[in-house]
């Protein structure tokens, strides 16, 4: 009896265990969560903003700096109307909506909003695809299709990529692809939330 007890205990604990590693090792929030609070602007300054202000805010600072963020003003320019109109869409609609979704915890009598402490991981990479320009992935299926296309020239004597010494040639392409490395990692830079003193624009 007492063996099969410790078998219990010892099968219970291990339960135990493994939920709180797989609860450990799962992502803070679901895809769909990230998406949809990251769809609208406002949350994404709410975000942008807590992460850059120490986790914590009051409402009216918040809604200020939104305020000016969409209408490109500084902070001490934004209107009363403008700043009010913020506030109560942030009050009414978007922060009850990211309590419940659990990225921050707002107290609507007290005028305050602190970040969840996973909040954080929200420090995503917006790839902005304005009109007509390609995404980072294509210019890299693009780039890889035209390093793919001088080396056959090479090969087979087209000129004048067959007047080129190989280790130029692919000392040539390594280059382009560091340069493009480089704009790469400023751009995701500029683009992830709570980097910079204002938000990426979208």
């Amino acid at each position: 009896m007492a063996a099969e007890t410790l078998h219990r205990d010892a099968r219970d604990d291990a339960t135990t265990e493994a939920a709180d590693e797989e609860a450990s090792s799962s992502p803070a929030f679901s895809q769909e969560v990230v998406f949809e609070m990251l769809s609208n602007s406002r949350r994404r300054y709410v975000v942008h903003y807590l992460l850059d202000a120490d986790r914590e805010a009051e409402l009216r600072d918040l809604a200020r700096a939104v305020a000016a963020w969409e209408n490109d003003k500084r902070p001490d320019d934004v209107t009363s109307q403008e700043r009010r109109r913020v506030y109560n869409a942030l009050q009414q609609a978007h922060l009850p909506k990211m309590d419940d979704a659990g990225l921050v915890a707002f107290d609507a009598s007290r005028g305050t909003v602190v970040a969840a402490d996973d909040l954080a991981d929200l420090r995503v990479y917006l790839e902005i695809v304005p009109g007509d320009a390609i995404s980072w992935s294509q210019y890299y299926l693009l780039l890889g299709a035209f390093f793919g296309s001088v080396t056959l020239a090479s090969l087979v004597g087209v000129y004048p990529f067959s007047a080129v010494p190989g280790v130029a040639l692919a000392g040539g392409m390594a280059a382009l692809l560091v340069a493009s490395a480089v704009a790469h990692v400023y751009h995701d830079r500029r683009m992830r939330l709570g980097a910079d003193e204002r938000p990426p624009s979208v």
